[in-house]
């Protein structure tokens, strides 16, 4: 198997949330285990998310977790999450769902280099980038 990129997403105490949110968006199968579980943690982070992995049934990974106790939460906007390919209605279902709630920095359509494309923040804080490439050959 060929290595894979997934992102891994830090939360501020709301990880439970945006992971059943990206569930709701994306479909598959979600687990999540708490500090609790880990025994790593006192009673102020016991329910909070040590770690949450999303499966797609398209073949997505999305890794989440609150910071762990002494860590410091810094909401980045170093990163995005990018999807792209060449299947316009699921693509477009994602960016309503993704772009539902949040910011719309790039609306997408249809770009000068030719494929579709649209960024957005969703309603966590998550940067993403939807790529529809429509070129052919």
């Amino acid at each position: 198997m060929a290595p894979l990129l997934n992102p891994y997403l830090n939360f501020d105490g709301n990880a439970r949330q945006a992971m059943e949110y990206y569930k709701e968006v994306f479909g598959g199968e979600l687990n999540m285990h708490t500090f609790r579980e880990a025994g790593g943690a006192g009673e102020e982070f016991a329910d909070k998310i040590m770690h949450g992995m999303l499966t797609t049934p398209d073949g997505f990974t999305i890794m989440g977790s609150d910071g762990p106790p002494g860590m410091e939460y810094a909401s980045g906007n170093n990163f995005a999450v990018s999807l792209s390919g060449e299947e316009e209605d699921t693509l477009r279902h994602y960016w309503e769902k993704l772009s539902d709630g949040g910011q719309v920095s790039v609306p997408l359509e249809r770009q000068m280099w030719g494929d579709i494309f649209g960024m957005c923040t969703d309603r966590y804080g998550v940067p993403w980038m939807v790529n529809i490439n429509t070129r052919e050959g």
